[in-house]
């Protein structure tokens, strides 16, 4: 019989979700993949994952994972495992980028039916997650993080950022500002060089090797020179809901973000174009197109 102390249930089993349930599964951990696409399942499956669609159907377990994509789909999460009347003793970790205001609401809700929360958004992109080196924002309880940190640990580093619930959401809103503007700065550098007449293949190492080289640039720089059709590793349609989050806090706070509110529509602009399922490298469209 499986011991539900040391088993986890995962949520959201998507670009950055699959390689981390794998992380689990390759560490020995009691893991079941919760996801209600059945592609999305069968992918689970296919690294030795048992899954379920729903909470619901999930069996016991002491730890639950959200890595669900939206606030929304936080929310619905909740009422679920709510109405699956599972929560109380539980301690989640919600890892999944949707704001301040998101986890607070969610983590409430939560707590007043007995489970124990750790605001612990990531941030590294698939190609992190695939080899355990995620940078982890966790905020909670000392003693809830440190629970979580069998699970944790298998995702990449931990950086406790606080004792309150959203302090970990809110400085990803910070991280995702600046992702959201370098990826359509390294877009609009690349179009430039293409306009100037330049082999954008031949200028991306050497803007790389320079100052003006950035992770960003370094990722996603190959896979814009690539057609449409590249692999997807992140939408742009969570680039779009990213930038959404980091315009409302700033509004929020009365905060300055006129780099950020440019960028943002960028990524709305390549979803008009039909790009919003693309990667996210094809933002660069948008300037081939306009």
């Amino acid at each position: 019989m499986p011991d539900t102390a040391a088993a986890v249930t995962f949520v959201g089993l998507g670009a950055i979700g699959l390689p981390m349930l794998q992380r689990l599964v390759d560490g020995g951990i009691d893991v079941t993949g919760v996801d209600p696409f059945p592609g999305a399942r069968e992918r689970a499956q296919a690294v030795g994952a048992a899954t379920v669609g729903a909470i619901g159907d999930a069996p016991a377990a002491a730890v639950v994972v959200a890595m669900v994509a939206t606030p929304d789909q936080l929310d619905t999460l909740v009422d679920q495992a709510l109405a699956a009347g599972a929560v109380r003793g539980q301690l989640w970790a919600v890892m999944s980028t949707v704001g301040p205001e998101a986890v607070v609401s969610a983590a409430a809700r939560l707590t007043d039916a007995g489970a124990a929360v750790v605001d612990a958004p990531v941030t590294g992109g698939v190609a992190r997650a695939r080899t355990g080196e995620l940078t982890i924002f966790a905020s909670g309880a000392e003693a809830s993080i440190a629970r979580l940190e069998p699970v944790l640990s298998r995702f990449g580093a931990v950086r406790i950022v606080g004792d309150e619930v959203g302090r970990g959401q809110a400085i990803k809103v910070v991280n995702q500002h600046l992702c959201s503007v370098h990826i359509v700065a390294a877009a609009e550098a690349l179009a430039l060089a293409t306009a100037l007449g330049l082999d954008p293949a031949e200028v991306l190492p050497l803007l790389e090797s320079g100052a003006a080289g950035s992770w960003m640039l370094s990722d996603r720089g190959p896979r814009m020179l690539e057609g449409t059709d590249v692999e997807v590793t992140s939408q742009i349609n969570i680039f779009v809901k990213d930038s959404g989050l980091v315009y409302d806090a700033a509004r929020a706070a009365g905060a300055e973000s006129p780099l950020l509110d440019a960028a943002r529509e960028r990524y709305l602009a390549a979803q008009a174009d039909g790009l919003g399922t693309r990667d996210d490298s094809r933002v660069i469209e948008t300037y081939r197109r306009r």
